[in-house]
């Protein structure tokens, strides 16, 4: 009896908790409220709101017949647009929505739940932020270890769009999700791996997840992923490197000690993405400060010639980079020469102010090419990069304000023993009036420029005596 009257007791209680939402909820007020239609596409946002409700008011007080139905719904208007997804953050119940991820509850009311949480995640910001702060990441990293592969995708869809906010990142690290996300670049799908460490790379810029992620073996799996992952995967997997690789000598090490300069090499013949080439060409930058990777990227013929392409064919991120690379290594003359092709872009690129750096990093990188006798004869041969220097050299040139690079080039071209041609060449196109120009004005370099391109002491002599009567 006594237990009779307990179950009828809780039944009962049950019903008036059901009937108080109900009545809370104000759908009971509508005359269509037991039965209700798709709103239209022409519907009012009224008629959407009072849908909204009532779809997560059967969500609540419905058995899982009635919950599918009711997510199925659901599910069928955040599909229309991404507005519905913002109205749907808004006037649904998402804290409850999130609880039905909860791996107590029915496997096909998970699914529904995780598809919808993920396209509420992946929708747009406010409802992302909603997700958030309801504390939808914790149950979606416990799918991660318990769902199955459908609902993995979906979950990591959602973590990884969360993590694209710097503020959620952190949070990942507090719910013990970096061994997840790892794990799931391991043994997962080609779509989980490349979700997966697209959020690895999202947390990878928190200082404090950052050991984290060495502590529990990221680098070999993101160096493995640039190999065998997908095009999508390998551009995230790089760009996860090349922040980790800028980020001290510790991930540096590691990521040499995994051959990943090696990779990263390889990578750079297949892909043809720009953003991928980017990432890839950052880390080697970062990596080549260690001796063992300069010998193998200075010894290496296919990886400077392919510098070479980057700087007559790549954006100019690409090009910066590239020409950065070249002035930083140690190139034999014969791999110089083979990408001697390449100085009329440099010339071109010391020319452009932005991005920071970029006149300098072309500058450095042609005087090293000009260490060879035939690129300097090859250079004051193409009348257009002569007459570019010139202009350069010019005191009243504005663009290119700063002129010790110009110089720097030129200085380049006659000293080594360039023949009596180049030095004639150079003289006619006007280089030698610049020069004393910029002598006078003490610019660096400027004077010696002018004392090699003279030849000796009579013959500068004589051009400065010309010069004054002029």
């Amino acid at each position: 009896m006594q237990s009779d009257l307990d179950m009828a007791s809780a039944s009962l209680s049950n019903s008036l908790y059901d009937l108080d939402l109900l009545l809370r909820s104000g759908v009971l007020h509508q005359s269509n409220a037991i039965v209700l239609s798709h709103p239209g596409p022409c519907s009012s946002k009224e008629d959407l709101v009072f849908f909204i409700r009532d779809l997560f008011t059967r969500l609540q007080i419905g058995g899982i017949e009635f919950k599918n139905k009711a997510l199925e719904s659901l599910l069928h208007l955040l599909g229309r647009d991404e507005n519905s997804a913002s109205l749907v953050s808004k006037e649904g119940n998402i804290g409850y929505l999130i609880h039905l991820l909860d791996f107590s509850h029915n496997s096909s009311i998970r699914e529904h739940a995780t598809t919808a949480v993920s396209v509420l995640a992946s929708e747009n910001d406010e409802s992302r932020k909603c997700v958030f702060e309801e504390g939808g990441l914790g149950p979606l990293l416990r799918i991660l270890e318990t769902g199955s592969m459908p609902m993995k995708e979906k979950a990591l869809a959602a973590v990884e769009a969360i993590t694209a906010d710097p503020e959620n990142s952190w949070a990942v690290s507090a719910y013990g999700g970096v061994s997840v996300l790892i794990e799931a670049c391991r043994s997962g799908s080609v779509v989980t791996q490349s979700h997966a460490v697209g959020a690895i790379r999202n947390v990878a810029h928190v200082e404090e997840i950052k050991n984290s992620l060495a502590e529990e073996g990221a680098v070999p799996v993101l160096i493995q992923l640039l190999v065998s992952g997908t095009s999508s995967t390998q551009e995230k997997a790089a760009n996860c490197i090349a922040l980790l690789a800028s980020s001290g000598e510790y991930f540096r090490a590691l990521i040499v000690q995994q051959r990943g300069v090696h990779r990263l090499m390889v990578l750079i013949q297949e892909v043809s993405n720009p953003d991928t080439l980017e990432h890839v060409l950052r880390a080697i930058s970062s990596l080549s400060g260690f001796d063992s990777s300069t010998r193998i990227l200075s010894s290496s013929t296919a990886f400077i010639i392919q510098l070479g392409e980057f700087i007559k064919h790549g954006n100019v991120l690409l090009q910066q980079i590239s020409a950065s690379l070249l002035a930083s290594l140690s190139i034999s003359d014969g791999n110089k020469r083979a990408i001697g092709d390449c100085m009329g872009s440099l010339v071109k690129l010391m020319e452009s102010p932005k991005p920071v750096g970029l006149q300098e990093s072309a500058a450095e990188a042609l005087s090293s090419l000009l260490t060879v006798r035939s690129n300097r004869k090859e250079l004051v041969r193409d009348e257009k990069s002569v007459m570019r220097l010139v202009q350069m050299l010019d005191p009243k040139n504005e663009v290119v304000q700063c002129k010790i690079f110009p110089v720097m080039v030129v200085a380049a071209v006659v000293g080594g023993g360039t023949s009596q041609g180049c030095r004639k060449r150079l003289m006619a196109a006007g280089v030698h009036h610049h020069l004393q120009r910029l002598s006078e004005m003490k610019v660096a370099g400027a004077n010696k420029a002018l004392q090699r391109l003279s030849g000796n002491r009579l013959l500068n002599s004589i051009f400065s005596r010309r010069t004054w009567r002029e």
